[in-house]
């Protein structure tokens, strides 16, 4: 199974996150939205992972709780930006503790990246085989909102024609 840590949306956000992300689609044919009910934020990916693994990461995730986390929605951001696979919106940090609450999952599960953390929410996928040139493309203004994440959590994926994230272990965060 396909695991990873991430930190779930208010409902009042996914819903305009969405709804941006299919009018960014109608514009840009070559994007794919991703379903309102699969718009999160992750914070740490573990890919291909046991059963056994699941089971023992699941309280680990938890167990980073530490009490409220309030992010604000930034500006639309391709990843990557020479060859973009993804349409994002930028989450902002300004009061440092969603980069306390990643550090502490990161530590927890010791799964460290070599790059920087990029908080963010992907909201449309690039078709197969499609190019996209950002500077071609003139996107609608982004949704604003300031909010607080709602809940941490272990997820599992499953790929297929209609991915699905299933929660394994979860927290609010409130």
């Amino acid at each position: 199974m396909r695991l990873f840590a991430a930190a779930d949306l208010p409902d009042d956000v996914r819903l305009p996150l969405a709804a941006w992300g299919a009018a960014s689609g109608e514009i840009c044919p070559e994007l794919r939205p991703v379903a309102e009910d699969r718009l999160h934020l992750t914070l740490v990916f573990l890919g291909s992972r046991s059963e056994e693994d699941a089971e023992r990461l699941g309280p680990l995730v938890v167990g980073c709780a530490d009490g409220p986390v309030e992010v604000v929605l930034g500006e639309p951001l391709w990843l990557a930006p020479r060859r973009p696979h993804v349409l994002t919106v930028a989450l902002r940090d300004c009061t440092g503790a969603l980069a306390a609450l990643q550090g502490r999952v990161a530590d927890a599960l010791d799964e460290h990246e070599d790059r920087a953390y990029r908080p963010h929410v992907t909201v449309a996928r690039v078709r197969k085989g499609a190019r996209i040139r950002p500077s071609e493309v003139e996107l609608p203004p982004a949704p604003e909102a300031s909010f607080g994440l709602e809940a941490l959590a272990l997820y599992s994926s499953r790929l297929g024609p209609k991915p699905r994230y299933e929660p394994l272990a979860k927290v609010p965060l409130a």
